[in-house]
């Protein structure tokens, strides 16, 4: 008994003389923000997804932290988030295709409304739609679609279609300011407000310089260098119903090489849910040199939101937040095996 006494002792001294693996001093403050507990930190080291929810903003905002270690090439990943079709077979993900500056309707053959979505733009009126649409699309569907016909969704696909292409343009040309004339003709400088208070929270992200943060807000105005943009439409089911989004991407490496790589995804348009949305990856390369040559994958997805206040949204809002943060830990997991396969290692 003394002698397992003493070896318990002398295994005990060992381990706790060891020495801590060293982890990099911006994404330890980071996770002292974000409030993780030494479980969630070791669990981020030993390569296994953690995601949180935070308690920021206010009852209509969401914001969900997520991290991952993963012993591969920071170029192969971005190399995935610049793939758009890759996404499709990420959970959440039901069909996604780019949007170019030189699409057309028939390209995006892909994207369909549900049924029920179908369905409720034949009743649709201004403030009571079940589906997010300005007041002019409203009108639009009910003057052109002939409602009478047996089987409408082409020609309210179609319809559709347009109205991305449309939208995407007009962003092209007035950036924020557009979208707010699409969504709310009567207080339009509400997306850019929206958008900046998520900017500045997810500047919280290690590296997420001034350059990247001024770009999401003054685009087309500012230019970015290292700056890779391109434009996609989604169809995602991360919470009660496929839910169609159409975002403006963003591959950031810094131009003078130093720094961390981010991605940056900022929503133009959401068919349910968001009014407006902003997630945003930083790269933070292992700065242990035993472990090779892999990095810390760092998210912080943001997004305002109607419907979340009140006893019934309570409940909705339960729902998409578990959704988001479950899809997000299987996102992170689905990017790490990707990256670390054999195929991708250099």
């Amino acid at each position: 008994m003394k002698a397992l006494a003493c070896s318990t002792v002398v295994t005990l001294g060992l381990a706790l003389s060891a020495p801590v693996q060293s982890i990099d001093p911006r994404l330890s403050e980071l996770y002292t923000q974000v409030g993780l507990t030494a479980q969630e930190r070791s669990a981020i080291d030993a390569g296994q997804p953690v995601a949180k929810v935070l308690s920021w903003g206010g009852p209509s905002e969401m914001y969900v932290f997520g991290a991952i270690h993963i012993d591969g090439p920071v170029e192969k990943y971005l190399s995935m988030a610049r793939d758009v079709g890759h996404l499709a077979g990420t959970p959440g993900y039901l069909a996604t295709g780019d949007l170019p500056a030189t699409a057309k309707s028939a390209d995006l053959s892909g994207l369909s409304l549900e049924p029920d979505d179908i369905k409720a733009l034949k009743t649709c009126r201004e403030g009571d739609c079940d589906v997010q649409l300005p007041s002019s699309s409203i009108a639009t569907f009910k003057s052109a679609v002939n409602w009478s016909q047996p089987d409408v969704s082409g020609e309210v696909n179609g319809l559709a279609r347009g109205m991305v292409l449309d939208l995407v343009h007009e962003y092209r040309r007035g950036g924020n300011t557009a979208l707010g004339v699409y969504r709310d003709k009567e207080q339009p400088a509400r997306v850019a407000d929206q958008f900046a208070a998520m900017v500045n929270r997810a500047s919280k992200l290690p590296e997420f310089v001034p350059e990247l943060r001024q770009f999401l807000l003054e685009y087309p105005e500012k230019d970015l260098r290292g700056g890779d943009n391109f434009f996609y439409w989604e169809k995602v089911n991360f919470g009660l119903k496929p839910t169609i989004r159409v975002n403006h991407g963003v591959i950031y490496r810094p131009a003078d090489g130093s720094g961390s790589p981010a991605v940056a995804i900022k929503q133009l348009y959401a068919s349910h849910y968001f009014h407006t949305a902003l997630d945003v990856s930083v790269c933070v390369r292992d700065s242990d040199a035993t472990r090779g040559h892999g990095f810390y994958l760092v998210t912080l997805k943001g997004s305002e939101q109607g419907g979340l206040t009140g006893p019934k949204g309570n409940m909705v809002r339960k729902v998409v937040v578990d959704k988001t943060r479950t899809s997000l830990e299987k996102g992170l997991a689905t990017i790490k095996a990707s990256v670390e396969h054999s195929g991708g290692r250099p």
